[in-house]
This record gives C-alpha cells, sequence and structure tokens, in this order.
C-alpha cells in the first residue's frame, strides 16, 4: 500500500514566522506551498522550495484567496474569472521558483476558504480546474475526498489525489468540522496515527457525531502549524511504516 503525506508550508510571511517548516519536511513527501495571497512571499517562497528539493520532498502550489489579514480563511465572492487567473497568477509565480531550483511543481491545493466552498461549489470548481488545465494538464489537483471538486477535476480529466486529513473531525457527510467548533482538531499523536492507519486500511473514519464514513484517500494532510505538529507527523509516518504502507509523493503513483 501506498500513501502520501501532504503538508501546508511557506506560511510565514516578512518578520512573521509561521509553522515549523524545517522540523516537519524529513517527515512529510509532499509540501503545498503558499503563493502569497494568503501568505508567504517571495522570500519565503524561494526558501521553501530550496528546503523542499533538500529533503526530497516534491512541491505544489497553495494558492488562497487574496486575504492576508484573515489567512485566508474568510469567505470572499469571486467571479469564475476571478477565481481562474488568481490560481494562475500564484502558481505560475511558485512555478518560477521552482524553475530555477530545477524542479517542477506535482499539485495544487487550494487553501483554507477558497478549498472549502470549492469541496461545494461547481462552478468555482470547473474555474479551478480549467485554470489547472491552461497551465500544466500533468498537475495533480488535491481535493477533499468525495467532494464536488474532486469529482469535476476528475471528469475533466485532471489527476485528482483524493485528500483526508489526519487532525481534522469529520462530519458524517464527509465534510470537516469547522475550526470555530469545539474538536474540530485532534491534538493527540496516538489517537491520530491510528485514525491515519484506519484511512488507509480500510477508508474509514469515525464523524464527530460518531457515524463510521467511508474515504477514498491518496493523500493524507498533516497540519504543521498546530501544537506538537512535529510530534503527530512522527508518528503518522512511524505507524505507517510500521504498518508495511509505504510513504511516497503522489506524483510517483497517481
Amino acid at each position: 500500500m501506498k500513501i502520501d503525506l501532504n503538508c501546508d508550508m511557506g506560511e510565514s510571511f516578512g518578520v512573521y514566522r509561521l509553522g515549523f517548516d524545517e522540523e516537519m519536511m524529513p517527515h512529510i513527501t509532499s509540501a503545498n506551498i503558499a503563493c502569497g495571497f494568503h501568505a508567504g512571499d517571495p522570500i519565503v517562497m524561494e526558501r521553501t522550495i530550496s528546503l523542499a528539493k533538500s529533503h526530497g520532498v516534491s512541491a505544489g502550489a497553495h494558492p488562497g484567496f487574496p486575504d492576508l489579514v484573515g489567512f485566508g480563511r474568510r469567505s470572499m465572492e469571486l467571479t469564475p474569472h476571478e477565481v481562474r487567473n488568481d490560481l494562475i497568477y500564484q502558481v505560475g509565480a511558485l512555478s518560477a521558483f521552482a524553475q530555477i531550483e530545477g524542479l517542477s511543481l506535482q499539485h495544487v491545493k487550494p487553501h483554507g476558504q477558497f478549498y472549502n466552498l470549492a469541496a461545494k461549489d461547481e462552478h468555482m470548481s470547473r474555474s479551478i480546474c480549467e485554470a489547472i488545465l491552461a497551465l500544466d494538464k500533468n498537475l495533480i489537483l488535491v481535493a477533499l475526498s468525495g467532494s464536488k471538486m474532486a469529482e469535476i477535476a476528475s471528469k475533466s480529466g485532471l489527476k485528482v489525489a483524493r485528500e483526508a486529513f489526519a487532525d481534522r473531525a469529520y462530519h458524517r457527510d464527509g465534510s470537516l468540522v469547522s475550526r470555530k467548533t469545539e474538536g474540530s482538531v485532534i491534538h493527540d499523536p496516538k489517537r491520530v496515527a491510528e485514525r491515519v492507519i484506519r484511512m488507509v486500511q480500510e477508508g474509514k473514519v469515525q464523524s464527530i457525531e460518531g457515524d463510521l464514513i467511508d474515504l477514498e484517500v491518496d493523500s493524507i494532510c498533516v497540519h504543521g502549524d498546530t501544537p506538537g505538529a512535529v510530534d503527530l507527523a512522527r508518528a503518522i509516518r512511524g505507524n505507517l511504516e510500521g504498518a508495511g504502507i509505504t510513504a511516497l509523493p503522489m506524483g510517483k503513483f497517481l
């Protein structure tokens, strides 16, 4: 069995440091790198690409809403044309830094509320897919397992990595529990690692309501900015290897 471990990275800005990029990088296989709209800046983008290269981690773009103050977690009403061009702008910028390092981007994963809205919104999903196809049809789109975005991307001919979240609680409909809700983020390394093994081996996760729900999983997201993130990532990687599951960049098996 094979699985990708991805992490959101490069979300520092100027003198402000966010996340544990250096500490997390040895434990993951794919890095979602912020492109300057919700977080990140040219210096951080360059540094994170270089860091990923030095650890043999595949790099992908993590485009978000143009919302630095809200960290891309606030809803915005964008036209389909704005969605398309905002994504092209961000992926294009990160791709330039990757090119300088002799790398090609592996994937695109929308960030925050951009990701959450696209999971349910057909028009936004289509605009995202159109932008990626226009840029590079070989890019993989990372989408929430069971979402509208995953469905539309697959029908459009894009490669899709169906994503599950190691440390986030789920509702019975497969959507993520809002971060504003108590219990939405799980911090216990043992519990998180056990959830991941079940997701990969059985394709199931227990919802916050207590139901078992089905998931198709190609990539597991481990957040790098939560307390104890490094311990979580280390426990997940160790448990996967102990169960005979190989952690590989998604581009190696999709």
